[in-house]
């Protein structure tokens, strides 16, 4: 009798212990190197959620898969650099390097790439570590605006060389300025040309021990202990310091800033910051805590949510202040820090409606710092970067993101003025839109990419619309629903796609849907026809008559995911990637494209091929992303997806249910509730999603709003 009580109250204390086991650390299931091979090109670096710094390795090579200083191909590392860009298609940045040396030997070349092995090198969120084969040991933290180095020196006696010089791609650095303040501390900054025009960093760095010597290299002009020059150079000596550590901040306003910032730092330890930014970075993850029956899905999932907090980036002091790419010093008042990195032509899609669940507090902030490029530069962003207007890729999509923060309610930025923003960029004398008004679509002989920017103008004139609608507006709305439809005026019934027309009125000749051309005179832009002629995501049933009905549009995408996986021309745009069919999930344009097939009666297929999709061009590790990252668009098509759901109309505040790849999900909404996903399987093979409750009652198996998500408690999406 007593061994049957003493097994039963073991039994029991087993499952109370159970029950006691703490929840999973969800930093440690992501992987900062998923993605720094292929194209993805993200860095492994250390940073903390939108932070200023981005302290990262630079592997010293160049190309197109180095636009974030690393790949994962490369072997060597000619330096950490503290700011870098997270999956674009432009290489730029890398600003004030420093490596650590163990002999001068080499100081002199302009670049030194020193070799390692992966096997020696880990990250994990808001830390990277690294030893190199001279012996250094090298860790990385960072704060918002200071980035921590923690170098290990096999003898104890070391050299770092911080490099004003060092470039990458596409930039040049235009000045330098180096100059050791006091045994400890030393200033700097560096300026650059490239795809940021007029770029500025200042930074101001403090060492655990005192510099014993100090060295100038590639310098122009030289004073006492400071040197300028484009390519200037610092090698400094510490001695009897097997772990020196190095407090670096930043200013985008001078070094004056930049010691402010670093006065902030003093008492923190590079151990303390450490633990601050994984806390920070768990914070973060926990907004959606979800079960996978996978492992591996884990990574992918938290890896994703991980990179959807990359960009946009802080770009203000802790004061406020920031200095525009024209020299000019000013303030952002309208919140607590201004941002850069919009890159909108991508995130426009699916990451700032995800930012208007998981962003509510910096949300404002990124929106009135849009409308301070507008009072800074005359026209809201396309591609902001460093304050400076890259113009790079089609549309005005800033809209859709105001659009879509004003339709949802969100609060802490001016209507009025973004209203007025809208309509300058919808009435601005440049990128084709005077020609786009005039005809009703962009003729393909005053304007390159005449097919997409027509097809996304006419979007984003639904959208300034659907605000003037809400603003009261009846005269704007009616101008702005007639300019919506601008994308009927180039489809071609003959062959079921959107096709340029010349000024004439007549169709470009010759036709060919393979065809890919990435020069500016190409007709889509980075794409076929049968990527870019499926975009009409505010008007799918108009859409649908073009092509003579639902029925015919559903072949349509059929033959989509059937065509030939070719590409043709001379000039083919490598941002096309991740083909089935003609569906690129590697780059932008095709990532709604699958919700379609819900919204014309078609679930199963949306389901299947949404499978397909999740499980062919998302995998673990360094090839793990099929095309670029570019600042979180990929990853957030698969924390929506992966959800069950996706905003196929950016800005209409409906999410189109597709196919869950998790069991269950819990979601802080921003008003303070919780909504729970629990996914019911009916049968062992479910194929699509049979019905949807939202507490107990039921909702169609096609959208849910928005507003129906803010009501929080149990949504339930039964499979079969």
């Amino acid at each position: 009798m007593r061994s049957i009580i003493a097994i039963s109250t073991s039994l029991l204390l087993l499952q109370l212990a159970a029950c006691r086991q703490p929840e999973r650390k969800l930093t440690s299931l992501v992987d900062p190197f998923l993605g720094t091979g292929g194209h993805g090109h993200v860095y492994p670096g250390a940073t903390v959620p939108f932070g200023m710094v981005q302290l990262s390795p630079d592997n010293g090579d160049e190309g197109w898969d180095w636009c974030a200083g690393y790949h994962y191909s490369s072997n060597t590392i000619a330096g950490f650099s503290h700011m870098h860009l997270s999956g674009t298609g432009i290489g730029d940045w890398c600003d004030i390097s420093i490596l650590p040396l163990t002999d001068t030997g080499s100081v002199q070349e302009e670049k030194i790439k020193l070799p390692f092995s992966h096997a020696n090198e880990s990250a994990a969120p808001g830390y990277y570590q690294v030893t190199l084969d001279n012996g250094v040991r090298t860790e990385l933290t960072a704060t918002d605006r200071t980035g921590y180095h923690r170098y290990h020196f096999p003898n104890g006696t070391g050299w770092l060389r911080f490099d004003m010089g060092f470039r990458i791609n596409w930039d040049a650095p235009t000045a330098g300025m180096l100059e050791l303040v006091n045994d400890s501390t030393l200033i700097g900054y560096r300026y650059s040309t490239g795809w940021a025009k007029g770029q500025k960093v200042y930074f101001a760095a403090r060492f655990s021990s005192p510099v014993q010597a100090l060295q100038f290299i590639h310098d122009s002009v030289r004073t006492n202990n400071q040197a300028q020059g484009k390519m200037v150079k610092a090698l400094l000596q510490f001695n009897n310091t097997p772990a020196l550590q190095v407090q670096v901040s930043l200013s985008t306003v001078s070094t004056a800033k930049a010691l402010q910032e670093l006065a902030t730092q003093q008492g923190r330890s590079f151990d303390w910051v450490r633990t601050e930014a994984d806390t920070r970075w768990e914070a973060e993850l926990r907004k959606i805590q979800v079960q996978h029956t996978e492992a591996h899905r884990d990574t992918l999932f938290y890896t994703a949510l991980y990179r959807t907090c990359l960009a946009p980036v802080i770009s203000s002091d802790a004061d406020g202040t920031y200095q525009t790419h024209d020299n000019k010093v000013n303030r952002f008042t309208a919140g607590k820090n201004k941002y850069t990195i919009f890159s909108q032509w991508d995130v426009f899609r699916a990451l700032n409606p995800l930012f208007t669940l998981t962003q509510p507090e910096r949300l404002p902030d990124m929106l009135n710092s849009m409308l301070q490029f507008y009072d800074d530069n005359g026209l809201l962003p396309v591609w902001d970067i460093s304050s400076w207007e890259a113009n790079t890729m089609t549309g005005y999509h800033s809209i859709p993101i105001l659009a879509d923060a004003m339709l949802k309610g969100i609060k802490g930025f001016d209507y009025s003025k973004a209203y007025e923003a809208m309509k300058k960029s919808a009435f601005q004398n440049q990128r084709g839109t005077p020609e786009y008004i005039r005809y009703g679509y962009l003729p393909q002989d005053k304007h390159g990419w005449s097919v997409t920017i027509t097809l996304e103008y006419a979007y984003d004139d639904w959208c300034i619309a659907q605000v003037a609608k809400l603003l009261g507006n009846e005269a704007d709305y009616k101008l702005f629903m007639q300019r919506a439809a601008s994308y009927k005026n180039l489809f071609d019934p003959s062959t079921g796609f959107f096709r340029s027309k010349n000024s004439n009125g007549q169709f470009v000749e010759p036709f060919d849907p393979l065809h890919s051309e990435h020069g500016f005179d190409g007709q889509y832009i980075e794409g076929t026809a049968w990527q870019h002629s499926f975009f009409v995501p505010h008007d799918l049933d108009g859409f649908a008559a073009l092509h003579g009905g639902s029925a015919q549009l559903v072949a349509k995408l059929d033959a989509l995911f059937n065509a030939p996986s070719e590409l043709r021309g001379e000039n083919v745009s490598a941002d096309v990637t991740g083909l089935i069919g003609q569906y690129a999930h590697g780059n932008e344009p095709s990532h709604h494209i699958i919700y379609m097939y819900t919204l014309l009666g078609q679930p199963e297929k949306a389901a299947h091929w949404l499978r397909v999709v999740a499980d062919s061009m998302y995998k673990t590790g360094p090839d793990g992303l099929i095309g670029n990252d570019d600042c979180g668009q990929m990853s957030a098509w698969y924390i929506w997806t992966s959800l069950g759901f996706y905003p196929m109309n950016p800005a209409a505040g409906d999410y189109v249910f597709g196919y869950p790849l998790i069991e269950s999900a819990r979601l802080q909404l921003p008003n303070g509730k919780e909504l729970q996903i629990q996914v019911k399987k009916k049968t062992k093979q479910p194929t699509r999603i049979t019905g949807v409750q939202l507490n107990g009652k039921e909702v169609p198996v096609r959208s849910i709003h928005h507003r129906q998500l803010l009501e929080g408690g149990t949504l339930v999406l039964e499979l079969g």
